[in-house]
């Protein structure tokens, strides 16, 4: 899932600003409920005889972190294809794109050796270039707050290893890293407002700009007039601290390009910008890496007390160029219906994940839940009567790239429309163009929020399914799975659906530890998976999607746009 850092902060933000405005809601079609005997196999199947685990741990144990377009995402591409397939569903990989280049890391180390000898914990950047064999250098601090500051650093960084980032305060931490959905917090969720009802107008002083994505915005622009100075200037070797996390969890991305300092999220975030994935910018970078915060603070503190650390960093990677098509696995349980097996039920997750951990919460967790929630059905042996498709996205963490070129490919388009941040007033309306399969699609569910079990459905202000969803989670009441909201939620696959007004949905589920633990940091691995907790996600989608497979109407859709 792409949020919930400073860089991906931007991109959830502007993802949740609404592309499309509903006049009305649909009227809710005639609830079908599966026969509790139905619902009762769906359960022992699921919490029983659950292979979750057995999916989970060949994504993250044997394939390990699947950066999209790396080998490790075109290995995980072709296993859950043949592993579905082996089931007995029609599964293929369709390409889009076309993305860019992969990468991978092969060997890295990074040590301080003066005026004291220790290893750091530290990851090199997605897409980084290598070193130029191991770099030995003087460690030097930038301490830029304003474009003034630069001016003093002007020819002082030539072969040295640079630290970007100000110094972290780390704080003992007295409140719980796991946290589960109190009573409270979902009764406060399942209040939440519909987000289609009018907003206050910024003639009444509301809905101004936020200020905390003002001052978001402004420390972005500094980072990227940062890093491009530091490539003008020569540097070789690149580092930032890293912006959450303590005890050695280090949350990594992507490398940052030298290019023009953006003026504005559109500009920041287009499709037209140089990414780290595009060949040209390996020119525009220099190796960097993230370290964690203790480590990376005590080279701050060392350089106040007037010590000239010196480093060792050797950092080789591989970059592939043969290939720049992403992939998406998709594989089918056929429909039985005469005259509804064209018709399409969805389910997914995304299959790629950032490269310091094996990706397991994010999103190895979501793609096992879905491939066992068909698993199930098979087990089961269900025949829905509409068709069944498990979609596994590929591009997901740079910006639901493979789940929308699929939605344009297959459903259609909002033409004109950004695919990140607010519209231009000026320009003409966005056009809804609908592709072949448009009509076809009933619904979409996803499963992107780590590894907590489901406690309800975010309804994506559309009122019209909560009478469906209500008949559907009665039985799973027991396991924790009750509560419905009105509100949207952002960063991830299922916005390509809901942006063209096809019902897509994510389920509200346990945080757990995603975001003070695990998510895109060294820590997303197996071993953070809360077995039960998928177990009772892989029942409950499966219950989901052979309900709505079932139903003798298409589900509900918002007004078209």
């Amino acid at each position: 899932m792409f949020r919930r850092r400073i860089v991906t902060a931007f991109l959830a933000y502007v993802i949740l600003v609404p592309a499309l405005t509903f006049a009305q809601q649909a009227t809710a079609p005639k609830v079908y409920t599966a026969p509790a005997d139905v619902i009762a196999k769906i359960r022992d199947e699921g919490l029983n005889r659950s292979q979750v685990l057995k999916h989970l741990s060949y994504l993250t144990d044997v394939i390990g972190g699947r950066l999209t377009n790396s080998p490790n995402i075109k290995r995980a591409n072709e296993w859950t294809r043949d592993t579905m397939a082996s089931w007995g569903m029609k599964a293929r990989l369709e390409p889009w794109g076309p993305f860019g280049r992969g990468w991978a890391l092969k060997e890295f180390s990074a040590e301080v050796i003066e005026p004291t000898s220790f290893t750091v914990i530290a990851y090199p950047k997605a897409w980084s270039p290598s070193t130029n064999g191991t770099v030995t250098s003087e460690v030097i601090r930038l301490a830029i707050n304003s474009d003034e500051d630069f001016v003093k650093y002007k020819g002082q960084l030539r072969g040295k290893i640079v630290l970007i980032s100000p110094l972290r305060e780390l704080k003992a931490a007295w409140d719980p890293m796991a946290h589960r959905y109190s009573e409270e917090e979902l009764a406060k969720l399942s209040s939440a407002p519909d987000p289609n009802a009018p907003r206050p107008s910024a003639a009444s002083g509301q809905g101004q700009p936020n200020p905390q994505m003002s001052e978001r915005m402004r420390r972005f622009m500094m980072q990227a007039k940062i890093a491009s100075f530091v490539v003008d200037e020569g540097a070789a070797v690149m580092i930032d601290n890293s912006p959450m996390g303590s005890g050695g969890t280090v949350f990594v991305s992507g490398a940052m390009v030298a290019q023009e300092v953006p003026t504005s999220l559109n500009q920041m975030f287009g499709r037209n910008r140089l990414q780290p994935y595009h060949k040209e910018a390996e020119a525009k970078m220099v190796p960097q890496m993230t370290m964690a915060t203790e480590d990376y603070n005590r080279l701050i503190r060392m350089i106040e007390a007037g010590v000239k650390p010196r480093m060792k960093v050797h950092i080789r990677a591989e970059y592939y160029d043969n290939d720049p098509m992403g992939q998406n696995t998709i594989a089918e349980i056929p429909g039985t219906d005469p005259k509804l097996k064209d018709e399409i039920v969805m389910l997914g997750g995304h299959l790629d994940s950032w490269h310091s951990g094996t990706g397991a919460t994010d999103n190895a967790a979501g793609c096992a839940v879905a491939m066992e929630a068909a698993r199930i059905l098979l087990a089961s042996g269900l025949k829905p009567r509409r068709t069944i498709r498990v979609a596994l996205w590929s591009g997901e963490e740079q910006g639901l790239l493979g789940s929308n070129a699929y939605v344009k490919q297959h459903f259609g388009e909002l033409r004109g429309a950004p695919l990140f941040g607010p519209p231009d007033p000026n320009a003409p309306k966005p056009e809804l163009v609908k592709a072949a399969d448009y009509d076809k699609l009933s619904v979409y569910f996803n499963l992107d929020n780590g590894t907590g079990r489901i406690r309800g459905v975010y309804m994506q202000g559309n009122s019209a399914v909560r009478p469906i969803f209500e008949e559907w989670l009665k039985p799973f009441a027991d396991l924790g799975a009750m509560t419905l909201t009105m509100a949207n939620t952002g960063g991830t696959d299922h916005l390509s659906f809901d942006r063209i007004g096809l019902p897509g949905f994510q389920f509200i589920q346990d945080e757990i530890e995603y975001d003070t633990r695990t998510h895109h940091s060294n820590q997303d691995v197996f071993d953070r998976i809360q077995a039960d907790d998928m177990k009772q996600a892989a029942t409950i989608m499966a219950a989901f999607v052979y309900q709505a497979a079932m139903m003798d109407e298409r589900f509900p859709r918002k007004p078209t746009p």
